[in-house]
């Protein structure tokens, strides 16, 4: 087991990902100092019950990923901005409150490379849904992406399916928590699946001479 100090927040970070993180609370300049001068990560994990400020009971989901930092910008009264990258996903074992910030023991943990067909089949399916959900985000807002960006190795795929996909916390929390990575690659082919139909339907409605007649009561 390994001792992490734990910030939670609302939201979920996943390996590979970037966060932005604005440090004001005396409890976490006191932690992200202690990290930058270890050269040490901190975990990120996604709030369960309680508020992200003020909370000293506040409950995280047993599972995080840790935050690697990169940049530190100083500003007036020990206050700090930093970019992080996600790292390491971790599972808490036991929840530490003897210091101002939450603390745990933690196991890392990497999806399981379980069964090599279908982590091979469902990557190749993920790859074109992926590029279809992003097609269709890009023709909505204009943005640019490059395909050939877009990785091919199973595993670098799921990661860039769990970043990239617009959802609710929990949702991705779910992603976050699954360590077999054949059934990370099946639930992401799913989740692609609904969500780009559903963006193909909301961004494509119908004409003004749409008419689909009279409701029945029953």
């Amino acid at each position: 087991m390994t001792f992490l100090p734990l910030f939670p927040l609302n939201t979920v970070l996943f390996p590979g990902m970037q966060l932005k993180l604005h440090i004001y609370e005396p409890r976490y300049k006191s932690m992200i100092n202690q990290c930058v001068d270890r050269n040490e990560p901190f975990g990120v994990v996604l709030i369960r019950q309680g508020a992200e400020t003020g909370s000293q009971e506040t409950v995280p989901f047993d599972v995080g990923c840790t935050a690697d930092i990169g940049e530190v910008q100083r500003l007036p009264l020990g206050r700090m901005n930093i970019v992080t990258t996600g790292h390491r996903r971790f599972r808490i074992n036991a929840l530490d409150r003897s210091r101002p910030y939450l603390a745990g023991d933690v196991d890392y943990f990497l999806p399981e490379a379980d069964r090599p067909v279908a982590i091979k089949v469902y990557s190749k399916v993920l790859r074109p849904l992926l590029l279809r959900y992003l097609d269709i985000l890009a023709s909505s807002s204009d943005a640019q992406f490059d395909p050939e960006q877009l990785p091919r190795q199973p595993r670098a795929i799921a990661q860039i399916g769990s970043i990239l996909l617009q959802a609710d916390n929990l949702q991705k929390q779910q992603l976050l928590s699954i360590d077999s990575l054949s059934r990370l690659l099946t639930t992401l082919v799913d989740i692609y699946r609904l969500e780009t139909m559903l963006l193909q339907v909301r961004l494509s409605p119908p004409g003004e001479d749409f008419n689909i007649g009279h409701f029945s009561r029953n």
